[in-house]
């Protein structure tokens, strides 16, 4: 324990001179400001990737096909194939791993549009035929009415659930939109929810809220689609890596379409899961990179504090030889530097880290304040685990820093210290 009298002494040393003491205490202060800073803002960076997937949920995977490119069991390559609702059925039985699997088609096919009228308002808008697991793959936010159900699917009912961009373009603001109907192609459909997309992507929102979704069933009626279905949507179960599930279904499909086993050009996919691991990897290894350079920015100014240390332990010279030549044991004088180098490290880190938590808050205050919390940053911050290390990071480096001159100070003998001018 530290006693009273050893804090009168830590005191004064550190105090004799000011000026010096400051400019070593800033260098301290300085590196774990930017510890804190660059921590806090990898944290923010991952914060706006994962708002960026919308709440989606990141093991999931899209498969569709293509044509053929190898012949196989009579087949020409070249052949287009098609997903149906048998090999929709197929699937489900035969993947065990498979959690989530939802069959979407779409009109005019990728980035495909309608036109659809209310009366004499038009506009140019995707539509989808979805299954009700879909709001699983993709959640959206129901501002008011509800999305599909199995009954809607059972019965091919000509209902809709429509985008925010949809309901702006066709309808006055606060018009009510529940129970009115649109028009696609000849065919009415009665509006029974409005949505709005989760992603804060502005760009990604607007072209997700500009969709108008269908039961599946009354899609490929009404576009004359039979029993084709566009692509799928899949999830894998906890645990699983969903391109194995891509894998399988892609292989049972195949065997039932006879497809030639090693034709990967057959199918074409996107595994989210690929791409959220690949940039969760990219902003660790930022995060990773962020903390050496605040270790090494913070050891800098440890090696500050170890060289004054050296100064003031030469400038005491004189009087660690008296304490020596009064019987005071080496193990006092170096408890004695090593605590003053210690309170010096841990006192600046110490403002350091409050400084640097409270710009962090400044600045996520000021981006909720302006509506900025978007894109790809947002709710910068340091978790406590964090701030603990860095604590840590202070009290080992504050210790480093006063063993050098700790010994150099009890490597002088008595008779010599007393000698010393």
């Amino acid at each position: 324990m530290i006693d009273r009298d050893q804090w009168q002494e830590i005191g004064v040393v550190l105090g004799r001179n000011k000026l010096r003491t400051f400019l070593t205490a800033f260098g301290v202060f300085w590196g774990i400001l930017m510890l804190v800073i660059m921590m806090g803002s990898g944290k923010g960076l991952q914060h706006g990737a994962a708002a960026g997937f919308g709440g989606s949920v990141t093991n999931s995977m899209y498969i569709w096909t293509q044509q053929t490119s190898m012949p196989y069991k009579g087949f020409r390559r070249g052949r287009n194939i098609n997903f149906h609702n048998a090999d929709v059925e197929a699937i489900r039985s035969s993947v065990p791993e498979l959690d989530i699997l939802s069959p979407r088609c779409q009109a005019g096919g990728y980035r495909g549009t309608d036109n659809i009228t209310r009366g004499i308002k038009t506009g140019a808008f995707n539509i989808y035929g979805d299954y009700p697991q879909y709001l699983q793959v993709e959640p959206m936010d129901i501002i008011e009415g509800r999305f599909i159900n199995y009954r809607d699917i059972e019965e091919k009912r000509k209902v809709c659930f429509i985008g925010r961009e949809v309901y702006n373009t066709l309808y006055e603001p606060g018009e009510e939109a529940i129970g009115t109907y649109i028009r696609a192609q000849g065919i009415n459909y009665k509006v029974i929810g409005v949505y709005k997309s989760k992603t804060d992507d502005p760009n990604r929102a607007e072209d997700q809220e500009k969709s108008i979704i269908i039961p599946l069933t009354t899609f490929q009626q009404a576009y004359n689609w039979g029993d084709v279905v566009g692509w799928l949507a899949v999830t894998a179960k906890p645990d699983v890596p969903v391109s194995r599930v891509g894998d399988k279904i892609k292989a049972l499909v195949r065997q039932r379409q006879s497809i030639h086993p090693d034709d990967e050009m057959a199918f074409g996919s996107w595994n989210k899961e690929e791409q959220f691991n690949r940039m969760m990897g990219l902003l660790t290894g930022i995060n990773i990179l962020s903390l050496i350079v605040g270790t090494l920015t913070l050891l800098a100014g440890a090696i500050g504090v170890s060289n004054i240390m050296l100064v003031i332990v030469k400038e005491r010279t004189k009087e660690f030889g008296v304490r020596r030549a009064i019987g005071a044991p080496p193990s006092s004088i170096i408890k004695q530097v090593v605590l003053e180098s210690v309170v010096l490290t841990v006192g600046a880190g110490i403002l350091g880290i409050i400084a640097g938590v409270w710009l962090l808050e400044l600045v996520s205050a000021g981006m909720n304040a302006a509506a900025e919390q978007g894109g790809f940053f947002r709710n910068p911050g340091v978790e406590l685990p964090i701030v603990l290390a860095a604590f840590f990071i202070l009290v080992v480096s504050g210790v480093l820093a006063g063993i050098i001159p700790a010994r150099k100070a009890v490597e002088v003998k008595p008779v010599e210290a007393l000698r010393y001018e």
